[in-house]
């Protein structure tokens, strides 16, 4: 309808990811448009923003604050946090309030009766890719780096998972604080542990530092990382420090629905960075349910998400898809965990046998 109000869908931004922020509104637009084009919505989407920067750098209240303004507005749907220690905080917030929310952090713990969650990253699960890869190039001892942190212990519990359920030793694990911007002095010992290999894990910022110190080090041992090191794409000069480490990222070249996007968009090359196909998905998912939802409220939409199923997902590898269900609240399905390397400034697809 031309008179109808239009659909407001809050954005929760809780840090500065360092993506272009027209591209991200881009991204999340179109699905609502090509939705529209179908006749398949009657409104116009309007995205309301609130910023509050959390935690670590930040706090919580500041995320808590941001949150109340938007459920103030009446938005439909809230879009956010990024980051896992905040998704924690807004969990109990959308429950309460009853606000569904699409968060896109790393941890499983962010999801709940109204938390939807997209992966952009799995604390949960990246550990078990680490380990996989590290014994196909036959790496069977490493050495652990971890963040003093909500985020860094739980990827550093499962990945004990893992190697004990794998066979892969630990010879040295090294604590570092989430925002440290100098680890020279803890460089030569993890250099120097015997492993075959360094592991990372971690929200990532003191994953730079790390770069430096094992560089000024003089360590040739290989290095491994969850999806910390996307932070290289926003932050290239960081890349330098990180030449051939392998890490998880949710991108692939070979995704015919993300080359869709960027055909669609114009986006060129800049398309095959985790924001363009993570937006893209969280507005689809959004989009569809609302057009799914037997009544436009935040119970109807709720219900509205939990229909949609098996779409194709533009993260991830081929074949990866997305939908949600009765007590289902993770997005991604498939291989949406790709393995990538920095050589050179850039990302690049690799396999588990490269």
């Amino acid at each position: 309808m031309a008179d109808a109000e239009p659909l407001l869908i809050g954005m929760l931004h809780d840090h500065g990811g360092g993506f272009d922020d027209d591209v991200v509104e881009r991204c999340l637009r179109l699905p609502f448009d090509e939705l529209a084009t179908d006749g398949r919505l009657d409104r116009p989407l309007e995205l309301v923003h609130e910023v509050g920067e959390g935690l670590p750098r930040g706090s919580a209240r500041a995320v808590e604050r941001a949150f109340a303004a938007l459920d103030e507005r009446g938005v439909l749907a809230i879009v956010g946090p990024a980051v896992s220690d905040n998704g924690l905080v807004v969990r109990d917030l959308a429950d309460a309030a009853g606000v569904p929310t699409l968060n896109y952090t790393g941890s499983e713990d962010t999801r709940g009766r109204f938390g939807f969650h997209y992966q952009i990253g799995s604390l949960e699960e990246e550990p078990y890719v680490l380990v996989r890869h590290l014994l196909a190039q036959d790496h069977r001892s490493v050495s652990l780096v971890h963040d003093a942190s909500p985020i860094g212990r739980r990827y550093t519990s499962y990945f004990d998972d893992a190697c004990a359920t794998f066979g892969v030793e630990q010879l040295g694990r090294t604590v570092v604080p989430p925002l440290a911007e100098d680890l020279d002095d803890r460089g030569p010992a993890i250099a120097a542990s015997g492993a075959d290999a360094v592991v990372y894990l971690g929200l990532g910022l003191a994953a730079h530092a790390l770069g430096v110190a094992l560089r000024a080090a003089g360590s040739t041992r290989p290095v491994f990382a969850n999806s910390a090191l996307m932070f290289g794409y926003p932050n290239p000069s960081w890349t330098e420090d990180w030449e051939g480490w392998v890490y998880c990222d949710t991108v692939s070249e070979g995704n015919a629905e993300l080359r869709r996007v960027r055909d669609t968009l114009g986006l060129g090359d800049t398309a095959f960075t985790p924001g363009v196909p993570g937006n893209y998905d969280m507005g689809r998912l959004l989009a569809e349910g609302v057009s799914r939802a037997p009544i436009l409220t935040r119970e109807g939409l709720v219900e509205g998400l939990e229909r949609v199923k098996m779409l194709p997902a533009a993260s991830g590898r081929p074949g990866t898809t997305m939908g949600f269900g009765r007590w289902e609240r993770s997005a991604l399905k498939g291989p949406y965990l790709v393995l990538r390397a920095w050589r050179g400034g850039r990302s690049v697809e690799v396999d588990a046998t490269e």
